[in-house]
Parts: structure tokens; sequence; C-alpha cells
């Protein structure tokens, strides 16, 4: 694809002295379609008349793993685990043990199945007879519903007669998930499809943990991974790495990558940067992570990026990096704060997938929930409409930091241009709008645009439930190719939205998500519980007010997330503004992010959080819709306040709130 030169506003790069930049995706982030991060920087690299090139390691290490030489690698660990060992002696490592043979001969066309090259295969799958099972596939026994309707089949109520596609990529993906049991049973104990190694960096005050993981000697994923990224070195011959890490989950990897890379080439200087960085990162203070890296780069990553290459071209010193931490000749860590102007969102470009291979991502139905199946399923084009947050109020919200607050749009012809160009690119037209929350005035100018540029794509994304979504412009937004929207209820409790300043009512709410689902357009809500001073009648009431909206039609998806209190949030910063106190962070020099608190309500929020997922699980699929909400909690809870009728009187009220 032909991107468009770089913008006037900027000081294009010396191509010749400019080093040659690959980023790599560290595992694990998705498996359906790459994290963005990468893209969107090479693309504004290569508009910048950079040499950059992107892998995504992620994907690259489960293909290796698993296939049939991968498994037969991994077979040959399972059979030397001594007898008596715990990891011999799991439920998912014996399983494999004992159906080694036909995981061998399955794994590689499954692989195929899911990565869409032999949709055929699903007739086999759905049968149940062609893939060996572990203990993953005892969650179909949760899946009953009327043994007498369907025949005793369990995923017939989920998928019916003709959902063929379906129930096999579903059966796929809990024998991938055996697979994964094995790889952390008898290899590698952290090892998860997405929290992978999580707790060695999420709000992890003291970097020990991760540097004695990182001192350990090689399993067989640390050494495929390794394997991979120095196979990506030779390919493309870099002078600078960029390590983008958006969770926890891919933090130990991308510093095992760094090592090996500084082991075997010490010459090339490595950049780490991403969301993980830009929340838990920020008071960054322990000088053995520049062993691995040799700079950590805070928020939108274009500005620093410019006066990284540079300063490795020997153009710039140290002194004028922007945002950058760096470990000085004292061994001391300094972040260099150089103040230049971030590049405007209209000038950021457009992403660019080359280099990464979009037909070996994998299509994967885990949850049978609406929502989640459209963050596993498919691949789609990840593009944010917007930078930051355009509310950038909400209490329990990173509000301080310029992820949320540095609020920029660009045109709708701009972003338009982008679709199209993507879409050239791509030969894919599914959209993820990656938005924190997608203003509703950008979303009814790129609708209109689409519309009238004849551009037929499909998007989906996050807003917030405000009464500017009339039925009028969720209609508008269906025809542009909106086909799910997500947006935040949260504590579904009024005097709760109004102290998280969340600027909407339940009524609202009820409103906005009729108008939607009026529209065709797939409704997820967000919910939370846990937040400060949230009481029991409070969490009664909120699933009250939830029962109501699946009842009305309001919304088709939804869960509950336990409230998290982080040190950049208004609840983090102001805690006694919100009738609490926070527990004393332990002394540390790495990660930051996550604190505790002291409620005094003292609620036993985990009990009760089991009967909200419970209960928004069932409702979901329409089971006791009608059924009193107390009879999900195991503790005795008072009736709800909420009136029965409140859902369906605030829908006949438009004039309401």
């Amino acid at each position: 694809m032909t991107l468009p030169a770089a913008p006037a506003a900027l000081n294009p790069l010396d191509a010749r002295a400019t080093p040659r930049v690959l980023s790599f995706i560290p595992p694990m982030t998705q498996l359906n379609t790459p994290y963005p991060s990468t893209a969107y920087l090479t693309g504004f690299l290569r508009q910048q008349g950079v040499d950059a090139a992107q892998e995504d390691l992620a994907l690259a290490l489960v293909l290796r793993l698993l296939s049939r030489a991968g498994l037969q690698s991994v077979r040959e660990v399972v059979d030397a685990l001594p007898a008596s060992s715990a990891a011999a002696r799991s439920a998912a490592v014996r399983s494999f043990a004992e159906q080694a043979d036909a995981y061998l001969a399955t794994i590689d066309r499954t692989i195929a199945f899911l990565q869409g090259r032999d949709a055929t295969l699903a007739h086999r799958i759905a049968g149940r007879g062609f893939l060996p099972e572990g203990p993953r596939f005892a969650a179909l026994d949760h899946y009953v519903h009327d043994d007498e309707a369907d025949g005793g089949d369990p995923l017939a109520w989920a998928f019916g007669a003709l959902g063929l596609q379906d129930r096999a990529r579903h059966i796929a993906t809990l024998y991938l998930n055996d697979l994964a049991d094995v790889l952390r049973d008898a290899i590698d104990p952290r090892f998860e499809f997405v929290r992978y190694a999580e707790s060695l960096a999420m709000s992890q005050p003291s970097f020990d943990p991760l540097a004695q993981a990182l001192a350990a000697p090689h399993n067989l994923v640390d050494a495929t991974l390794c394997e991979l990224a120095l196979d990506a070195i030779q390919r493309h011959q870099p002078g600078l790495v960029l390590l983008s890490v958006p969770f926890p989950g891919a933090v130990y990897a991308a510093f095992r990558i760094a090592q090996a890379i500084k082991a075997k080439h010490p010459g090339i200087r490595i950049a780490l940067g991403g969301g993980f960085v830009n929340t838990e990162l920020r008071e960054l203070a322990e000088p053995r992570v520049f062993d691995f890296v040799d700079f950590v780069s805070l928020d939108a990553g274009e500005r620093p990026l410019l006066a990284l290459l540079e300063h490795v071209a020997g153009r710039r010193s140290r002194e004028r990096l922007v945002r950058t931490f760096v470990r000085d000749d004292a061994g001391a860590v300094k972040l260099m704060q150089w103040q230049e102007p971030d590049v405007p969102f209209s000038d950021v470009g457009t992403p660019t997938w080359d280099g990464l291979p979009l037909d070996k991502y994998l299509s994967l139905l885990d949850m049978l929930n609406p929502m989640n199946r459209l963050w596993s399923d498919g691949r789609w084009n990840k593009l944010t409409v917007a930078h930051g947050c355009y509310w950038k109020k909400c209490s329990f919200c990173d509000v301080s930091l310029d992820y949320i607050s540095r609020y920029e749009a660009a045109s709708a012809e701009v972003l338009v241009d982008r679709i199209e160009a993507i879409v050239r690119e791509t030969g894919q037209t599914g959209f993820h709008f990656v938005d924190e929350a997608a203003p509703p005035k950008v979303l009814r100018a790129l609708a209109e645009e689409l519309l009238k540029r004849g551009v037929q794509i499909s998007w989906w994304g996050n807003v917030r439930f405000e009464k500017t979504f009339t039925p009028e412009l969720t209609e508008l937004l269906a025809q542009s190719g909106c086909i799910a929207i997500s947006g935040g209820l949260e504590v579904a409790s009024d005097r709760l939205l109004q102290l998280m300043k969340k600027g909407v009512s339940v009524a609202q709410v009820a409103r906005v998500t009729k108008a939607f689902a009026d529209a065709g357009i797939m409704v997820h809500a967000y919910l939370m519980y846990g937040f400060p001073t949230q009481t029991v009648q409070d969490t009664v009431d909120a699933l009250e007010y939830v029962r109501q909206l699946f009842e009305a039609g309001c919304i088709h998806s939804g869960f509950f997330h336990r409230f998290a209190c982080t040190v950049h949030s208004p609840v983090g910063l102001n805690p006694a503004e919100y009738g609490i106190k926070l527990v004393p962070l332990p002394e540390g020099s790495f990660a930051r992010n996550d604190v505790g608190f002291i409620d005094p309500t003292g609620v036993d929020h985990d009990r009760l959080g089991v009967a909200l997922k419970k209960a928004v699980y069932n409702f979901m699929h329409g089971n006791l819709l009608d059924q009193d909400v107390r009879a999900w909690f195991d503790v005795r809870v008072s009736r709800p306040t909420v009136p029965r009728q409140f859902v369906a009187r605030a829908l006949s009220d438009q004039t309401r709130g």
C-alpha cells in the first residue's frame, strides 16, 4: 500500500542516517488479530521515511508450539517427567499423555480450520469424534439446557442444528485450551494464552520476581520464543527494536526477547513502551530494567520515538529525549523530559499491517458471550477514531494520564481515508474502534462520510451511554455498518453513578441502549461491583436494574467486573472523597498501579460477585428473567428497592432525564 507523504508539520528524518526499526508484539496478546500498537508505529515511521518492520511473536510462539513438531517436543518433556511429580499427576498432562498420538495427528488440521483454511473439517470436529478431549471439555456439562428438547446434546441450545462452524470452533477452542493447560502444568507454570506470567509484573513493586524468572534456565517455551526472536533479528537486521507491552501478561516475554537480543547482538538498541509502561512504570527507579532494555518511553509513542531515532543516530543528546527513562553513567534511572509538542492525532498517519501474517490468525470461540466473541473470533482492523476521552471525568478511570486526558479528534475525511487505505491493504472490512469512549459527534460525522462515499464496513466499539445517542443517530450508525456497541453501566445505581461522575442515569442508559438495540445493534454492558461505599442493597438493586434491562431487550450481553482502584484515578488520588482509606503501597522501584483500600461498609463483594456473574450469564441466554433476583445469592439479602417496572416506565417516558 502507498502511504501518504509525511505531514508537513513534522521534520522528516534523514533516512540514510536513521537505524532500521523492528517492532515486536510480545506474547501474549490476542490470537485472532494483531494488537494495533506496532501497526500504528510502523505506519507512522514509514511516513517519516524510516525503514520499519514488525513481527507478532505472540502468534508465532503459539503456532510453533501448537504444531505437530511443537507437540512432539511437548510430548518428550511430558514423557521425561518423574511419575511422582505434581506435573505428571496433572489431569491435563495425564490426558495428553494418554492421547498424544491423537493430538499429534489432529493439531495441524485443527489450526488450519481455525485459520479459515479448512472449513469442511467443521463436520468432523462438531461430531465430537475427531479431536481428543481433555479436562476442559467438562465445561460442556454446564451447557445442558433441556435434555428432553435437544436429545441430550449439550451444545444444541447454544448453536442449534445449523450452527456447524460455530460449534466446531468452540470445540476446537476447548481443545487448544487443554493444550495450554499441558504447557502450563508440564513446562511453564506461568503459561496462559492471555495472562502469561502476569503476576510477575502487574502492580509488582519489586523487580525481584521478574529478575529471578529471567535468570532461570530456559524451558521449552522460553527457548522457542528466543529462537523466534533471533530469527526475526536475523531477517530484518534492525538497529533499534521496539517492544510494545500493552498488558502485564506481555511483560515477561518482552524481557525474555530483550535478554536474547542483548546476549546475541549487544549493539542493537532496545526500547520498551506501551500501555503497561504508561500505567505501571511512571515512577520507574529500578536500574536492573536497563540490563535488558536501553530506553523506556511513556505515553503516545510518536514524538518520543522521533527523538529516540535522532539520539540513536547521534544527532540528539540523551538529555533531549522526550518522556524517556534511561540509566545514567552513575547507574541511576533518570526520566528525560525534553519538552516538544506531541504529534497531532490527525498527523499520526495510517496504521499498516504489512509484515504481519494476516492469514495465520486464529478465530477462537471461547466464552459463549456475544461480545466476548467479537474479541476472540475473526480478524478485526483495529483503529482509533480519537485520541483520549472527551468525557475524562469517571472517577474509576486513569483520567490523569495522557491516554485519557489528552483528547484530540481527526476529521471524518481523514478517518475514512485511513479506513479505505486499510481495507485496500488487508482486504478485510471489519473494524474495531478501540477508543476509551468514541465521541458521538465524531461517530456521526464518520457515519455520514462512510455513507457519502459508499464505503461498506462492519464496525464496533465502546461508547458512553449518553443521551446524544438518539434513535435517529443509532439508526444512522447502523446504516454505516455498526454491528455492536459496548458501554459502561458500571454499578447500575444512580447514587453510585453520580459518585463515579459517569454523567448518566439508569433511566437514560435504558433509553439509549434500547435505541441501539432497536437499530439492530448488539449492546454489551460493562458492569462493576465493589465500588467504594457500595452496600449489599446497592448490589441487589443493581442486579434488578440489569435484569429489567435484559428483559426489556435493552442489552444483549454483560459482564460484572470487580472494581480495582488505581493510583492514577480520582478514587486513588482523592480517596477521602469516596469514603475510603488506601492501604499503603509497599516500597518498591518497579510497577505501581493497583492499590488496596479499606471500605467502611465491610461488604464481602467477592461472595456477592459469584451471584452477579451467574445471574448475568443466565440473563444473556434468556433464562429466569422473571425470577426474584434474591434467588441468585447464597446469603440472605433484602428485596430490591427498585420498582419492578422501572425500566419499562423509563422507556415509555422519553422526556425524562
